[in-house]
């Protein structure tokens, strides 16, 4: 049965969360042309054409604090998760005025993982279908596994961020199916954190979707892949032991498949799997034609198929099974379809790219403010 004062809380911290992100949207905007955290589109990878301020994912995350404080519950878990998103959105915001190496990243990111993991935020078990009990005792691999999942996860949502709204719509879907399944179970804490992270995000959307004014840059995408991996922890994998590694896999199965294709392109190549590349999902539904507002809608509309099939797995005991099949095969077979076109435009492009680095070397100033 639906907690009524859960949808109602839920709403008051959707509806703060929505008002503040909208609200200090600008602020952050004007913010980030003074501090100089502007995107310069200085290669093909980029799909802008002129300079634009990042650091929005900041007024996502004020956003979400501010209404998450209010009406969220907060026990020693949630401060563990809470300082770490702190420490994961300094590193964004250090990142977004000055690129950080990428060794400084991960290891910034392995530091924020392991707050909420020292404070008890770890999956303990998996589902194991060929076992008595159904379960797996992860044991001494519980810890070093959920730090895999928490920073794959925060990865996995930055590296999806390369379209006009791709990555906080792709978000905000995810959001809402962890909302939906947390309220049909009475998981009021976890469905008010939702809320508040959905109504954060769904206040920056019109600031950044095509032609996007502002950028939230990596402040905002290793936030909100850092809140999804932890409180999916906190939710899917406590609460559901018995689908434990299906659901947040599914619900997080775009940007978890984009990211594991990318790192094996790279390996494949011979590359280090944090060389940035232009073969990215969104990138090929580009090279074959779409634009950028309908290839965010293809992949929005993937998100929503997965979703559903988590919602229906995690609440449903007859069809969950025919649900799931078939949304894994309708990702897979768009997934195989989309990443396998053209593999010589993404060489192209590299190509082409490299070229135009090396005529303009040395040519381009700071970033424009």
């Amino acid at each position: 049965m639906i907690d009524n004062s859960v949808l109602i809380t839920s709403f008051f911290a959707f509806s703060v969360a929505l008002a503040l992100s909208f609200a200090l949207t600008p602020v952050v905007k004007m913010f980030a042309k003074k501090v100089g955290a502007i995107d310069v589109p200085r290669d093909a990878r980029r799909m802008h054409k002129v300079p634009i301020p990042r650091l929005g994912g900041l007024a996502i995350f004020l956003g979400f604090l501010i209404s998450f404080l209010l009406f969220g519950r907060i026990d020693s878990q949630t401060k563990s998760i809470l300082l770490g998103a702190v420490l994961i959105v300094c590193l964004g915001v250090i990142d977004d005025i000055h690129p950080l190496k990428p060794l400084v990243k991960f290891a910034g990111q392995i530091v924020a993982a392991l707050i909420p993991v020292c404070s008890g935020v770890v999956v303990r078990t998996l589902m194991n279908p060929f076992s008595d009990s159904g379960l797996i005792d992860l044991g001494i691999f519980a810890v070093p596994l959920t730090v895999v999942w928490i920073v794959g996860v925060t990865n996995a949502v930055n590296m999806i961020d390369g379209l006009d709204g791709l990555a906080v719509g792709v978000s905000t879907i995810a959001t809402i199916t962890v909302f939906t399944i947390a309220v049909l179970v009475s998981e009021g804490y976890i469905a008010v954190c939702m809320a508040a992270l959905a109504g954060a995000c769904i206040g920056f959307m019109p600031y950044n979707m095509n032609p996007a004014k502002i950028f939230m840059g990596d402040t905002g995408s290793m936030f909100l892949g850092y809140i999804l991996a932890t409180i999916s922890i906190q939710g899917l994998f406590k609460f559901y032991v018995g689908i434990s590694f299906a659901v947040p896999f599914i619900i997080l199965g775009l940007p978890i498949f984009d990211t594991a294709f990318a790192i094996i392109r790279r390996l494949l190549k011979g590359q280090s799997p944090m060389h940035a590349d232009r073969g990215h999902v969104h990138h090929r539904l580009i090279d074959m034609g779409f634009d950028q507002k309908q290839s965010v809608a293809i992949l929005y509309m993937l998100s929503v198929v997965l979703g559903l099939a988590a919602v229906m797995l995690a609440t449903s005991g007859e069809v969950k099974i025919i649900i799931l099949a078939l949304a894994i095969l309708a990702a897979v077979l768009i997934g195989l379809s989309v990443t396998g076109y053209d593999q010589k435009k993404e060489e192209e492009h590299e190509e082409a790219a490299h070229s135009h680095d090396q005529k303009d070397s040395g040519q381009d100033g700071g970033d424009e403010q």
